[in-house]
């Protein structure tokens, strides 16, 4: 098994960018790539998706325990030749300043994983070396094998950086990207734009291949990269129980944040899962016990969503039948009565939820967040805990004051979201596999309410 780390000295320093471009060069060397994305990233493993053709999957040391972090790693590597792990911000950035939990280092010491380091080399010679020396000692505990240098100026400048570095720091600088201004991915509130949004791809993940393969020695990270394969004591993704309900899913351009292992928890926990699309107008399946709509761009569709009459009358109509009904973020925004843009314009939602949404001119929250259940919450009791993140530019201005959870930031608790009879809805993005047990009680309020 071959797997490695592409990790950044800072955010933006272009790991996303080479990660897709390292995906496709290996792809059309025939081999069969699987992604993965540090951090609690929905976007990023969208383009992944679309390049390698497999689900990408997320891996996180604060949300989920180390073994965790190893299984899923273990079973997405199932059927592929080689894993790439794509890093979030700089190297060492994580949950807080004082530690490595949550950041790609402490991914890369969890999984075993060698890490490839992306420098921004522009503008620098020899003073890359001390970047790249400082990055080695801050710990001796991440395998730093091999350097990529991104925004070289020439092949000349190039041969300047790989001779510094490689003489101070004693490890291979394998190739570099140049500027190109022409290949960056375009973005807005959320960061990179859906592949689900972009449509046809393939052109540009052809050329990133070729500029890859062209400036970077691809057999030289080959051969730096080799790993031995992943144990762990047992999974929680072992299945539970057969079949017993199923959980309707909306999914498409609006609503696909989701994790993986979410859905695969509530299937190992009994539940089957059938997509629908409520921008399309599709009504919730009939055979559904049990609603989930996640996060997306709901302020970017409100105006079509406003008029998929059907759809909306038949969520109100499911949670009039007192059937369980989970949303998070984008699908929390969609069951308010309105969505309101910064253009002053307001569009009518499902309105099983008081209150509106209103968009912000700037991020209104961003960050991990440790989730603490209230009674009667059907998907987290009183005294359990989960983690999840939060990350949005809009506001809810509430009606009466209904919290589904409490919150915790590295700041500041909070009650969040919004609660009532068979309704848990919020900002909060759950991550399952932080509490195995949340899956486990959706899929047991889904059997109860039948």
């Amino acid at each position: 098994m071959k797997r490695f780390v592409i990790a950044g000295t800072n955010s933006g320093v272009g790991k996303t960018t080479l990660t897709i471009g390292l995906m496709a060069a290996l792809q059309k060397k025939g081999l069969r790539v699987q992604g993965f994305k540090c951090g609690p990233d929905y976007i990023d493993p969208s383009f992944h998706k679309a390049v390698t053709g497999r689900p990408s999957r997320n891996i996180d040391s604060f949300m989920f325990e180390a073994d965790v972090v190893r299984d899923i790693v273990r079973r997405a590597t199932q059927g592929s030749d080689i894993g790439i792990i794509e890093g979030v911000m700089g190297f060492y950035d994580g949950k807080d300043p004082l530690s490595n939990v949550g950041s790609t280092a402490d991914i890369a010491v969890i999984t075993e994983t060698p890490v490839v380091l992306v420098v921004n080399c522009g503008a620098m010679a020899r003073s890359a070396a001390a970047i790249v020396k400082g990055f080695q000692l801050l710990s001796d505990k991440p395998n730093i094998v091999a350097v990529i240098a991104n925004q070289v100026g020439s092949a000349s400048h190039f041969k300047i950086v790989k001779t510094a570095i490689e003489a101070e720091c004693d490890v291979p600088v394998i190739g570099y990207l140049k500027k190109n201004s022409e290949l960056h991915m375009p973005s807005r509130h959320l960061g990179l734009i859906p592949a689900l949004e972009r449509g046809e791809m393939q052109g540009y993940f052809d050329d990133l291949a070729a500029l890859v393969t062209d400036t970077i020695d691809i057999d030289a990270l080959l051969a730096l990269t080799e790993v031995p394969e992943l144990t762990v004591p047992t999974s929680i993704f072992d299945e539970k129980k057969a079949a017993c309900c199923t959980i309707a899913v909306a999914h498409d351009a609006a609503f696909n944040f989701y994790y993986e292992e979410n859905i695969e928890l509530l299937q190992a926990n009994g539940a089957n899962i059938a997509y629908f699309s409520p921008l399309a107008n599709e009504e919730v399946p009939a055979e559904a016990d049990g609603l989930y709509i996640g996060g997306g761009f709901p302020e970017e569709f409100a105006n079509i969503l406003a008029t998929t009459t059907q759809a909306k009358e038949s969520i109100r109509s499911f949670i009039a039948a007192d059937k369980p009904v989970f949303a998070e973020c984008g699908g929390f925004m969609y069951l308010t009565e309105a969505i309101e843009t910064l253009d002053g314009r307001r569009f009518d939602m499902v309105g099983a939820i008081p209150g509106v949404t209103k968009m912000q001119g700037k991020r209104v929250a961003l960050g991990y967040r440790e989730i603490f259940g209230k009674k009667d919450n059907f998907l987290l009791d009183e005294g359990m805990l989960a983690k999840g993140h939060e990350f949005h530019y809009s506001t809810y201005e509430q009606g009466p004051e209904q919290f589904a959870y409490d919150t915790k930031s590295r700041f500041k608790a909070k009650g969040e979201g919004y609660m009532q009879g068979n309704i848990v809805a919020g900002y909060t993005h759950f991550h399952f596999a932080s509490n195995p047990e949340v899956a486990a009680r959706f899929v047991r309020a889904c059997v109860k309410g039948e």
